[in-house]
């Protein structure tokens, strides 16, 4: 769930009670400061999976401070950029759980050197979405299979965003929530040609000659 000032303590006591043996999650989305720990504290009764990214996208050190005040674990998304910034939040305890985005970190080479440095530390990683439609979507599942990703990852059913995607077949989850993996070749999935024509309002070319 999203939360931020004025959205958060009451809300989470609700849907607790409401779901009492559900792994919840808070998203923050850098809503608050490091003067906001008293509040975020309160948090720690309801027994969260994590908090994500309560402080600013830039901010290690606050982080540090803040997680050293808390029980719940918080979970670093926007300030984590490259595996060097994660051996720097890992070093200074900035937090116990790392979102791994690919458009986030530039890529599979960066987001697997990120993925291997948590590892290595003992730090679970989790997939997160940017909206992707089939083709970064198919990429997120790639990466997902990695050994450490071992918690709920953020990729859904193209259904869920999309009225028609631009892959063949649609990214589908299982009654469980879970995404069947596909053997076939390069990503996993063909490209809607016919689709992507019809939705194409501009085209450009670039390449030798031109």
């Amino acid at each position: 769930m999203k939360i931020k000032p004025g959205w958060d303590v009451d809300v989470v006591r609700r849907i607790r009670q409401r779901f009492p043996d559900t792994p919840l999650m808070a998203d923050a989305n850098s809503a608050y400061t490091l003067a906001d720990a008293p509040l975020l504290k309160q948090l720690d009764e309801f027994k969260l999976t994590m908090i994500e990214q309560p402080l600013a996208h830039d901010d290690i050190i606050d982080h540090a401070q803040l997680q050293a005040q808390l029980e719940t674990p918080i979970c670093l998304d926007e300030c984590i950029r490259t595996a060097h910034h994660a051996e720097q939040a890992i070093r200074l305890k900035a937090g116990r759980i790392v979102n791994i985005k690919l458009g986030r970190v530039g890529g599979f080479g960066e987001a697997k050197r990120l993925h291997d440095v948590c590892q290595a530390a003992g730090i679970p990683v989790w997939c997160g979405g940017m909206l992707e439609a089939g083709i970064g979507r198919a990429h997120n599942i790639a990466l997902a299979t990695l050994p450490n990703f071992t918690l709920p990852g953020d990729v859904s059913a193209s259904k869920r965003y999309w009225k028609r995607d631009i892959i063949v077949p649609e990214v589908e989850t299982t009654p469980r929530g879970t995404i069947a993996l596909t053997d076939a070749p390069g990503f996993g999935y063909e490209i809607d040609h016919d689709f992507l024509r019809h939705a194409t309002v501009r085209e450009e070319a670039a390449g030798a000659g031109q």
